[in-house]
């Protein structure tokens, strides 16, 4: 008797196959994550980007003391405040417009500051001075961003719309 241990020929096609299926289905998770930790992390930065514009935004409106309308549009928001002051003055003016596809805060006599990162663009900013009851003026700002996307590659698709309303404090 021949106690010679070996594969047969079947054994061997039979291992191959299903070594092969579970390298493709490790294959096929590993760039299904990739492709999602990608639109994870482009919704991230626009719905960040966003949110920390409106509440510079909300926050500037607030503590300012008037809406500066000769150069308010609808998508322009000047502000007269005290905040920032340049030496030897009592008040200030900050605006928020847009710059290129970004959304920019300027102080009076200091250049633009981009409130969202090259990797976004603004799509949409708009300022609508709302009525109120109180003598605070309020106003609603409607803002999108989305994700930067020239390859228009579906992971990179990502868009934030958000709506906020700010009043004027009276001091």
């Amino acid at each position: 008797m021949n106690n010679q241990k070996s594969f047969t020929l079947i054994e061997i096609l039979v291992y191959i196959t299903v070594l092969a299926i579970i390298t493709v289905a490790i294959s096929s998770f590993f760039l299904w994550f990739i492709h999602s930790n990608t639109k994870v992390r482009a919704m991230r930065e626009t719905l960040d980007n966003t949110r920390r514009a409106m509440e510079i935004m909300t926050y500037e409106i607030k503590e300012a003391k008037s809406i500066y309308t000769p150069t308010t549009t609808s998508t322009q928001l000047s502000l007269e405040t005290t905040k920032h002051l340049p030496e030897e003055e009592k008040t200030t003016y900050i605006d928020f417009y847009l710059c290129g596809t970004r959304l920019c805060l300027k102080k009076e006599s200091q250049t633009p500051v981009a409130l969202t990162s090259d990797r976004v663009v603004v799509n949409n900013l708009e300022f609508l001075e709302i009525a109120t009851t109180s003598t605070a003026p309020s106003i609603q700002i409607n803002l999108k961003i989305d994700y930067k996307n020239p390859t228009g590659r579906p992971e990179y698709r990502a868009s934030v719309n958000l709506t906020s309303t700010a009043a004027l404090r009276s001091y």
